[in-house]
């Protein structure tokens, strides 16, 4: 069976260390698509599995974004 992009970027993030983080735009071209940035937010904001941690996938800037579980909105 073939993956989808969504579940190639739950399995990239999933694996990505504590203490680490990688961009949006990394985890795209990691999936296999460099330009599906704003694709990797959609899943990560609809990822409500706790084994996927969504909050070290950070933007370009290195900025956390907001995200399903709890970044606050300054």
């Amino acid at each position: 069976m073939k993956k989808t992009f969504s579940d190639k970027v739950r399995d990239i993030v999933r694996k990505i260390p504590k203490s680490k983080t990688m961009t949006y735009k990394e985890v795209a071209s990691k999936a296999g698509n460099p330009n599906a940035a704003r694709a990797v937010g959609a899943v990560m904001r609809s990822n409500y599995d706790p084994s996927i941690p969504c909050h070290r996938v950070v933007a370009s800037d290195g900025k956390m974004r907001g995200y399903n579980r709890g970044a606050r909105v300054r």
